[in-house]
């Protein structure tokens, strides 16, 4: 039987790049010369890192520019609160990834509502839709496209 997985997964060689083009761009920026500024990423999280609270905002629109130009969904980030202290200011922006329980419940509910003649069996942090044709399936596809879903979804592992 035809299938496909949804999934929401994050490209980490991607994520890398666009958190090198941030840090490339503050250290040309005439703003943010010799404030040692700077942008540290650790697994999924990025640490942005600067003197005071203004510049943080203004970092955190250059790594969404950047992360938006790479093809990376804002829908990722979950954005931490600022820790300020009288020196330096920090604050770190987590990137979610994976289809949790609820989020796997909605679009099983999506696809079941659509009365189209295809299953959605959850399987951990990913959904497996089955069906008998594979017209049926791209049209689980557009369906779930244009859901306004706030996790970022793939299709891949399509089997015919």
């Amino acid at each position: 039987m035809p299938s496909f997985d949804v999934v929401s997964e994050l490209n980490a060689h991607e994520l890398t790049n666009a958190v090198d083009q941030a840090n490339r761009e503050l250290s040309q920026r005439f703003d943010f010369k010799n404030t040692g500024a700077a942008y540290e990423l650790e697994e999924r999280t990025v640490t942005l890192k600067a003197e005071v609270d203004f510049q943080l905002k203004q970092m955190l629109e250059i790594l969404k520019l950047r992360l938006s130009k790479r093809g990376i969904d804002l829908n990722y980030l979950d954005v931490k609160d600022p820790q300020i202290t009288l020196a330096t200011a920090q604050q770190q922006v987590l990137f979610k990834e994976g289809i949790d329980q609820d989020t796997g419940r909605k679009i099983s509910r999506i696809i079941k509502d659509s009365k189209l003649k295809v299953q959605a069996a959850l399987q951990g942090d990913k959904v497996r839709v089955t069906g008998k044709s594979r017209d049926e399936l791209q049209s689980a596809i557009q369906l779930l496209r244009a859901s306004k879903l706030e996790t970022p979804l793939q299709f891949n592992n399509f089997r015919d």
